[in-house]
């Protein structure tokens, strides 16, 4: 029997509002289930519950935030079978290539973890003044931040892109394509995972239509383009400067997932606040 996988938000797997479902089809046009279509009112609801959840999230300690995300990589090393055998469906890859995908997307989830409490110490300074005062600049997470899973990397570039976002203490809306299969398997990895309900809302669709109500959506506070086509990046830029969202620059098609990550995505999403205090007081 063809089954149809729900969406994910606030932690649990509702149907979309609209009725709507699209097929899901391997590299080469084989279909492999039916996703739900989200629609305008499932990407607000998943909007609502990333805010609903961010002050528990970010209010967390670092360490409590990596101790959650090593618990996801173990998770998703107890269904490596399974994200394999989609990733090379979707992908049209080897069982070789598949399954240095998916480790390197485990050992990126692992990366990021241990990261989570070394983001003030390496983000954060103290600033030289003249005068009687400290002045301390520390990092923040940005908030609600709006994702366009990557295409062409069905499960490592999913994760390289929202790891980073929660690994900082921010909340997530992600859109995935129409390679959504390992997609939707790691919803049910975060479902049954450590991970705070609404923390990452994961949505199937289509981009072209959900990505315009991403990046106009006022309780949004930054978006990453990565997964967006190149012609519509443009016009995306434009819509979220009108609620000023911080935007993540991409270039041209999409980057070597396999190479090491830098801090660039942490730096993006995190906010730098800046205290001053009299000296003696």
């Amino acid at each position: 029997m063809t089954k149809t996988y729900k969406l994910y938000i606030g932690g649990a797997f509702p149907r979309s509002e609209s009725g709507r479902v699209h097929p899901v089809h391997d590299a080469r046009g084989r279909f492999l289930a039916n996703a739900a279509q989200a629609s305008r009112k499932d990407l607000r609801d998943a909007v609502a519950a990333a805010r609903k959840a961010f002050d528990g999230w970010s209010g967390a300690t670092a360490y409590n935030r990596g101790q959650v995300l090593f618990r996801v990589a173990e998770m998703l090393e107890g269904r490596r079978e399974q994200f394999i055998a989609e990733t090379a469906a979707v992908e049209d890859l080897s069982v070789e290539g598949a399954t240095a995908a998916v480790d390197t997307a485990i050992d990126r989830m692992v990366w990021y973890a241990g990261w989570t409490d070394k983001i003030t110490t390496v983000l954060g300074t103290t600033n030289p003044v003249a005068g009687p005062y400290f002045s301390f600049s520390v990092p923040e997470p940005t908030g609600v931040v709006g994702a366009l899973a990557p295409r062409q990397s069905s499960l490592l570039g999913l994760l390289s892109v929202v790891a980073p976002v929660i690994a900082a203490g921010n909340t997530c809306v992600v859109v995935a394509g129409d390679r959504a299969l390992p997609a939707i398997t790691l919803s049910e990895v975060l479902a049954t995972s450590d991970l705070p309900g609404g923390v990452i809302n994961l949505l199937t669709g289509h981009v072209a239509e959900l990505a315009p109500w991403l990046a106009t959506h006022a309780d949004v506070n930054a978006l990453d383009l990565t997964g967006a086509p190149e012609t519509l990046r443009p016009e995306l830029e434009r819509s979220a400067s009108e609620t000023v969202k911080r935007v993540l620059p991409v270039g041209r098609g999409e980057p070597d997932w396999t190479r090491e990550p830098s801090l660039k995505r942490l730096r993006t999403f995190t906010e730098t606040k800046t205290v001053w205090h009299p000296v003696g007081t």
